[in-house]
């Protein structure tokens, strides 16, 4: 974890910057140890409005059918567009942050989702108007195993804990409420974790505590999906458990092609396509009107995604 130091010393947006490199490599170097086989190859890109990022991608591996860890970097006007779809004034705008999807092949281990982020809005003298942090990750199992969604959420309180006791209540609350396919008769995506918007540095919290708390949340994420990857990975699984898997996938498809903000910016600002859709799974099924049998462990999972828990 990284002490980071005062706004006037070195600029937050620079601290972030070297933040999101960091976190980019160590879990890199964390997925390819437990994979132990596939390693991610390294996708540089450049956005032609301004900026771009390093897009990672694994895939065909022993443990990770498919999984992305992106970082990016992207500046540029404040269009028409983005005033109307984004609600963002100003004349120029920063954006940094790292985003990361894994989908593992063993319908055991559940797919995991983080994003950290920092964003900064210009008059039309290069004065900051307006910047805010967000982030937060979220578990997305396709069977239900108590105790390691236990893990993954306790993990993300101490997190929280250490910096101000009604983070995690409150972020989590903001990940059940977030995390949500309405279409779907508001059928959670998946059973939650922490998420986080418009963090703006006050008196009490000023920048320098969204930035250390980014980054403790940010290296805690090893700590919470490592274990429950190594428990799971082994274990068999049938033909039919395998389908289950691809039809919850499809259900994480639609929310991030229907809902989630951060796909959507990403294309109302001209982003890459490749890494923005990186998230999606490799297969997937739109199975029509699909129920699973009554008392089997698949109707277990979707009666908990129809009524947040509390786990820790």
């Amino acid at each position: 974890m990284n002490v980071f130091i005062m706004e006037n010393a070195i600029s937050i947006k620079e601290q972030f910057i070297d933040f999101i490199h960091s976190l980019q490599n160590n879990i890199c170097k964390a997925i390819e140890a437990t994979d132990d086989k596939a390693i991610f190859s390294e996708d540089k890109w450049e956005r032609g409005e301004g900026g771009g990022g390093i897009t990672r991608v694994i895939e065909n591996g022993n443990v990770f059918e498919k999984g992305g860890i992106n970082t990016s970097i992207v500046y540029g006007e404040v269009t028409d567009n983005m005033r109307k779809q984004l609600n963002i004034e100003g004349q120029e705008w920063f954006a940094c942050g790292i985003s990361a999807v894994l989908h593992p092949g063993n319908p055991f281990v559940p797919t995991v989702h983080f994003n950290y982020r920092y964003f900064e809005v210009y008059d039309g003298h290069k004065n900051i108007i307006d910047s805010w942090f967000g982030g937060g990750t979220d578990l997305t199992p396709c069977y239900l195993f108590e105790e390691d969604i236990k893990h993954f959420h306790g993990i993300h309180k101490n997190a929280c804990d250490a910096f101000d006791i009604t983070l995690y209540p409150a972020f989590k609350k903001h990940c059940d409420e977030y995390f949500v396919n309405k279409h779907r008769n508001n059928e959670s995506r998946g059973v939650g974790g922490i998420f986080y918007d418009y963090q703006r540095g006050d008196e009490k919290k000023d920048k320098t505590f969204w930035l250390n708390f980014a980054d403790a949340c940010g290296n805690s994420f090893l700590k919470a999906y490592i274990p429950i990857v190594e428990k799971r990975k082994e274990t068999a699984f049938t033909n039919e458990q395998k389908h289950w898997q691809e039809i919850r996938r499809g259900r994480y498809v639609e929310f991030n092609l229907v809902h989630d903000r951060g796909t959507l910016f990403g294309l109302h600002t001209n982003g890459r396509t490749e890494s923005i859709l990186m998230s999606l799974p490799p297969t997937v099924r739109f199975n029509y009107d699909h129920h699973p049998a009554a008392g089997s462990e698949e109707e277990k999972l979707e009666q908990v995604l129809q009524s947040p828990r509390e786990w820790v």
